[in-house]
């Protein structure tokens, strides 16, 4: 039950990476450094967007409009600390 545990802690540090590539990358195409009329960025562009909105989307809804600041990443990141939190001190310590 240890290695699942471990296994949920992985992916969520790996979804939290994938949270900040999507964010840099937005970033990087709204400023026009990175043109997204090449095939790969706009492949790894559409592979963030595809993995990341599912769960941003749900929050920019609640989220007040702050303008051009988006901070949903930001709430997911701390949600996905808080739940890493909580694995690590209360579950993995009680399971055998």
């Amino acid at each position: 039950m240890r290695a699942v545990l471990d296994i949920l802690i992985i992916i969520l540090d790996l979804y939290v990476w994938l949270l900040i590539a999507a964010a840099i990358l937005s970033w990087l195409v709204a400023f026009n450094v990175v043109n997204t009329r090449n095939q790969f960025v706009s492949a790894v562009a559409e592979f963030l967007y595809r993995i990341t909105e599912p769960v941003l989307a749900p929050i920019r809804n609640i989220m007040p409009n702050l303008g051009g600041l988006d901070i949903s990443p930001i709430i997911v990141i701390l949600l996905i600390m808080f739940i890493e939190r909580v694995i690590m001190y209360y579950v993995y310590p009680n399971v055998i």
